[in-house]
């Protein structure tokens, strides 16, 4: 009996999460009118590719093709340039002796509760002193600095054998060397995860891309498929059809990097 309600309460559970992205990718498929019938109707019918033709138009108002490429770029560029940033501090807090150590540690992980809301105004200003307004670079290089990255690496790499970096310095190897060489490959399950989460964070960020980006060919998906929503009347075929457009590289990355997560989190020092 407990573990027939056990498994009753995982499938309730699994369906909360489930049946939305079921309801998105069919919405996806039907006609305009076939989306708009009172009592909605889960199964489309006709089975219909209107939605994804809209977004495909060529000449369209809104490309959101090139939204989707914007996007891309984006993430990419941001979470090559966290995991740059964040293992590099993170190996001079968890390794380096040097006065202020933990002053430093502490005030980058006080910054993690301070609500990112209260940091568009001057991330804003800042952006239109440098002149990257309208750009992607906007999006890339003010999260770049991610202080839980930096927490996270760290963390991870004070749980590595001291005693192998020793054994590469004790082969004349460097500090950089050592970094580069021992500590990065052996922290692979933690840099995936953290590429994973940059990713995701810049992929489905709304909010910034809004403020800072004005041009309709420089928008990111998020940001542009907000315009799909229309004031008076709503295109359900083509905003489903973005929505899973921009569910997919979400769900592959993850098929992909799924085992490096999970040991990524789960393990606190090496197998063995």
């Amino acid at each position: 009996m407990r573990r027939a309600l056990l498994y009753t309460a995982l499938i309730l559970l699994t369906a909360v999460f489930v049946l939305p992205l079921v309801w998105m990718v069919l919405t996806s498929f039907k006609t305009y009118p076939a989306a708009q019938h009172t009592p909605p109707t889960w199964l489309p019918d006709p089975v219909s590719g209107y939605g994804y033709h809209r977004l495909a138009e060529p000449g369209s108002q809104n490309p959101v093709l090139r939204w989707f490429a914007n996007s891309m770029l984006a993430a990419t560029l941001h979470a090559a340039t966290v995991l740059v940033t964040a293992s590099m501090a993170a190996y001079a807090l968890a390794r380096m002796r040097f006065r202020g150590r933990r002053l430093i540690f502490g005030l980058i992980v006080a910054t993690l509760f301070v609500p990112p809301a209260t940091l568009i105004i001057p991330s804003f200003l800042i952006a239109d002193t440098v002149g990257w307004l309208d750009t992607l670079v906007v999006v890339v290089v003010p999260g770049a600095a991610s202080a839980f990255g930096v927490f996270f690496l760290r963390q991870f790499f004070l749980s590595l054998p001291r005693e192998i970096e020793e054994a590469a310095l004790l082969d004349g190897a460097n500090q950089w060397q050592v970094f580069a060489r021992v500590v990065l490959p052996l922290s692979r399950p933690a840099l995936a995860t953290l590429t994973v989460l940059s990713f995701l964070t810049n992929w489905n960020d709304f909010l910034w891309p809004v403020f800072v980006l004005f041009s309709p060919g420089r928008l990111t998906l998020p940001a542009g498929l907000g315009l799909l929503q229309g004031e008076y009347v709503s295109d359900y075929p083509v905003i489903m059809a973005g929505a899973v457009l921009a569910s997919v590289p979400a769900l592959i990355l993850f098929v992909f990097a799924q085992r490096y997560i999970i040991e990524g989190v789960s393990r606190s020092g090496l197998k063995g």
